[in-house]
């Protein structure tokens, strides 16, 4: 029930009423459907023991190589796409793609995206704490084959921590 603030009962639009319908059914959308759909990869599944390592994205979904793969969990603001996946392993992954990265100029909802030519190496392979049976890669390496996005090295590793 809406109350007003002076206390009667206020009656919703048919506008609000429709565009909190829309929000409720984009919001379900976006968590029934696997992240993976999200990134172009396959549709998820139970992971089993025995599975192959798995590379978890920002969404806490197992990944086996993604098409995509969101590095700026917060934001958005920094996305691995393209990735072609030259090897898929039990100690290591190795793909190419594009690491495209917000400029953030002047401010970051007005920036630009622009892409760097990228190899990505997933490595360090750890059980993961929600499936203990499942190995998870926790490193993430990016070696930028052209100019690397400023002010980071051309050859930087990050600790996944999702």
């Amino acid at each position: 029930m809406n109350v007003s603030a002076g206390g009667r009962r206020a009656r919703a639009s048919r506008h609000g009423v429709r565009t909190g319908a829309a929000l409720l059914c984009a919001v379900a959308l976006a968590v029934a459907v696997p992240a993976s759909a999200h990134a172009g990869g396959t549709s998820a599944r139970i992971l089993e023991p025995g599975d192959p390592v798995v590379v978890v994205d920002c969404f806490d979904q197992a990944q086996m190589r993604p098409a995509e793969y969101l590095l700026a969990c917060g934001d958005g603001n920094n996305r691995l796409v393209g990735l072609r996946w030259d090897s898929w392993g039990s100690r290591t992954a190795t793909a190419t793609g594009t690491d495209m990265v917000n400029d953030c100029r002047p401010y970051c909802a007005a920036g630009r995206f622009h892409g760097y030519p990228v190899t990505v190496t997933l490595g360090s392979p750890q059980a993961w704490p929600e499936h203990p049976d499942v190995q998870r890669f926790t490193t993430i390496r990016l070696l930028y084959t052209d100019t690397a996005p400023d002010p980071v090295p051309k050859d930087v590793t990050y600790k996944l921590v999702w």
